[in-house]
């Protein structure tokens, strides 16, 4: 459950960052011009650069996470086949850590060491189930659909309505997603739920209102 959570929880903020950026770059764009096509390529290249980032980012991220478990797991099994008196001591003392008389902890570390030691050590040692290592195609694909999911809100508000609607819409838009993975993100990480949204919230409208302004005044000098 924590880890579904855990993945659930980065695919809420996967999508909130895929809001933001892409309601900042197009209504950036729309305090230059109105024209649809120019609004929908800006949108399209913010889509795919954010999301390619993402994946990227988040494949590195966590296949450099998947090699540090694998080396500790290697490193483990070394110790197991060149000093077992010693790791078996070690896995005692680390349960004893966790509550367990030495006697209890003795016997309990014997019996694990038994069914299977390096899951014993990786369990307890390490926090690690060598059967369920970190996957950097699934994290890198989480972060490609969520972003991509987020992204596509602004980018579809901006340029399917007329140009009189484009902007309120895609502010309303955008505030109302932000307040719902605002709240989303709190729910699943048991905090307050009003300070995420206010921040949640505020952000995004500080990133459209600087764009915004700042893609008016390119437009009204000519650039």
């Amino acid at each position: 459950m924590g880890e579904r959570l855990n993945w659930l929880r980065a695919a809420v903020l996967g999508a909130n960052d895929g809001v933001v950026s892409t309601a900042g770059l197009v209504v950036g764009v729309a305090g230059a011009t109105d024209a649809r096509s120019t609004l929908l390529t800006a949108g399209l290249a913010g889509l795919l650069a954010g999301s390619m980032s993402m994946a990227t980012g988040e494949y590195v991220s966590v296949s450099t996470q998947r090699d540090t478990e694998k080396a500790a797991l290697a490193m483990e099994r070394r110790e197991l086949r060149e000093q077992p008196e010693e790791e078996l001591e070690e896995l005692t003392g680390l349960l004893q850590e966790r509550g367990l008389d030495r006697e209890v902890a003795r016997q309990a570390a014997l019996q694990l060491t038994e069914r299977d030691a390096l899951r014993a050590h990786a369990s307890v040692e390490l926090g690690i189930d060598p059967d369920e290592l970190t996957n950097p195609w699934h994290a890198a694909w989480a972060s490609f659909v969520a972003f991509t999911a987020g992204a596509l809100l602004p980018l579809l508000a901006i340029v399917l309505p007329s140009p009189a609607w484009r902007l309120p819409v895609t502010v309303v838009c955008v505030l109302v997603t932000l307040v719902v993975t605002g709240w989303t993100s709190a729910r699943l990480g048991a905090a307050a739920v009003r300070p995420a949204i206010l921040r949640n919230v505020a952000g995004g409208a500080l990133a459209m209102a600087v764009t915004y302004a700042v893609g008016s005044l390119l437009g009204a000098a000519g650039v």
